[in-house]
C-alpha cells in the first residue's frame, strides 16, 4: 500500500472507487480530471490516493473552504476506501495526509463528511458528529410532465440566462442554509469555476424563474451519462412561499429526462423540511445518509 498525490490520469480510476462506495454521486471522468488538474483558485486544494498493486483502493480531497466567512475553516472531502481494503490502514492514512495538508494551510476548524458505519471511525480521529444529510433518488421514468407556471413566472432554461444572474440568485437562497458552516462567501470567480464552468453543468436542463425581470428560483443540473444530481435548487427570500422551488425543480427534471438522463440523485440536510417536502412530493425516496463531522485542528 502507498499513498501518493492525486494526478488526472487518476480520474478513471477515481470515478469508478466513488461509484462502488457512493453510487448516488454524480460526478464523470472529465469533470474529476479537470477537478485534479486545474483546482479552485484561493482554496489551496489537494487530493490524495491510496494504491495498492497499483490500483486505487481509496481518495481524499482538502482545501481551503473559501464559500464562508468564518476564518481558517479546512475541508476534509470524500474520504472513502474500497470496502475490501478496510482495515488495513489506507483510511487512516488518508486522514492524516488531509489533516497535514489543511495544518500547513492555516485552518483551525475542519469539517468532513462520514457514512453512518464510518462514524466510528470520526470519532477516533476527534470529530464530532452533527448534521445528518439524507440521499435521494427519483426514477425519471417516467419523466415528470412540465409544469405550467403561474401569471406573471418566465421558466427559462439557463442557456439564456447570464451566469452573474444565476450567481446572485444563488448566493442570496444560500445566505439562510441550514449548514455548520454557512455558504455566504463564494466569490464569482470562484462560483464560475465550480457551477458555471463545472463540465458536468447541463444549462439546457438547469432551469431558473423570473419575475417582473428578477431571476427568483432556479435548481441546477449536473449530469454524467444517463445520470443526474440536482445540485442545487433555491429561492431567494422575498419570493419563497409561492411554489418556486418546485416549479424549477419539476421542469429541470422533465428537461434532463428529456435529454436522456433515467435517473435523478439530490441531498438535503434533515433540518430542511422545506425541500425535503417537496422531494417527496415529486417522488424521491431515500437511498443513503451521512454526516457532518467537526473538530478543531491544533
Amino acid at each position: 500500500m502507498r499513498i501518493r498525490t492525486a494526478r488526472p490520469d487518476d480520474a478513471p480510476a477515481v470515478v469508478a472507487l466513488r461509484a462502488i462506495v457512493h453510487p448516488y454521486l454524480v460526478r464523470g471522468v472529465e469533470s474529476t480530471r479537470r477537478m485534479i488538474a486545474q483546482p479552485p483558485p484561493g482554496e489551496q486544494w489537494t487530493a490524495y490516493v491510496v494504491e495498492v498493486d497499483d490500483t486505487v483502493v481509496g481518495w481524499v480531497s482538502a482545501y481551503r473552504n473559501d464559500q464562508t466567512s468564518e476564518r481558517d475553516v479546512g475541508e476534509v472531502s470524500l474520504l472513502h476506501v474500497h470496502p475490501e481494503h478496510r482495515g488495513q490502514g489506507a483510511g487512516t492514512a488518508l486522514l492524516t495526509a488531509a489533516l497535514g495538508h489543511l495544518r500547513d494551510i492555516g485552518a483551525r476548524r475542519v469539517r468532513t463528511w462520514a457514512l453512518p458505519e464510518s462514524l466510528p471511525f470520526a470519532r477516533r480521529h476527534g470529530f464530532t458528529p452533527s448534521r445528518e444529510l439524507r440521499y435521494s433518488a427519483l426514477d425519471l421514468r417516467p419523466a415528470p410532465p412540465m409544469p405550467e407556471p403561474p401569471p406573471g413566472v418566465r421558466l427559462l432554461a439557463l442557456t439564456d440566462v447570464e451566469p452573474r444572474r444565476v450567481y446572485l440568485a444563488e448566493v442570496a437562497a444560500a445566505a439562510d442554509e441550514p449548514e455548520d458552516v454557512p455558504v455566504d462567501s463564494i466569490s464569482y470567480e470562484n462560483w464560475c469555476h465550480e457551477i458555471w464552468e463545472n463540465l458536468g453543468l447541463d444549462r439546457a436542463a438547469s432551469t431558473a424563474a423570473e419575475v417582473g425581470g428578477e431571476l427568483v428560483a432556479f435548481s441546477l443540473v449536473k449530469r454524467d451519462g444517463n445520470r443526474m444530481w440536482s445540485d442545487y435548487t433555491g429561492t431567494v427570500p422575498a419570493h419563497r412561499g409561492r411554489g418556486l422551488a418546485r416549479l424549477v425543480k419539476t421542469a429541470a427534471l422533465h428537461r434532463a429526462a428529456a435529454g436522456g438522463v433515467r435517473v435523478a440523485y439530490t441531498s438535503n440536510d434533515e433540518a430542511n423540511a422545506p425541500m425535503l417536502a417537496i422531494n417527496v412530493r415529486l417522488g424521491y425516496r431515500p437511498v443513503g445518509s451521512s454526516w457532518s463531522c467537526l473538530r478543531d485542528l491544533s
